[in-house]
């Protein structure tokens, strides 16, 4: 299939779900929820869905379980906002470069402070 209308369809997936996400979902267990990226098969029939979760480790197995929980009604939503022949299936997945970026972030920020600290002294 061709890749820009596999990212168009991608596209166009996650803008749908980042809505249905902040409005439509009453599900006490889902929290921060943040599309990051949709990624479509080139057959259109899996659709891998990265999400960001604000909150610890257990906050975020509850959302990821909570939105597993909620995938059909979001499928149904998608399929009649989104005009498509078939309703890609949704993986849910964890996107962790925002707190990697976070810990390097956090790591050059110490760096830095550290090199400041050892200017000083040297004066």
């Amino acid at each position: 299939m061709n890749k820009t209308r596999m990212s168009r369809v991608g596209e166009e997936i996650k803008k749908e779900l980042s809505v249905l996400l902040q409005r439509g979902l009453k599900d006490p267990r889902i929290g921060f929820v943040t599309v990051t990226d949709v990624e479509v098969t080139s057959d259109l029939q899996l659709a891998k869905v990265f999400v960001s979760i604000f909150g610890d480790d257990e906050q975020r197995k509850a959302s990821l379980a909570g939105l597993q929980k909620a995938k059909g009604y979001l499928r149904t939503e998608i399929g009649r906002r989104v005009k498509l022949r078939h309703v890609p299936d949704f993986v849910f997945k964890l996107d962790e470069s925002i707190d990697y970026g976070n810990r390097i972030e956090s790591i050059l920020r110490e760096i830095s402070t550290e090199g400041a600290k050892g200017d000083k002294q040297d004066d």
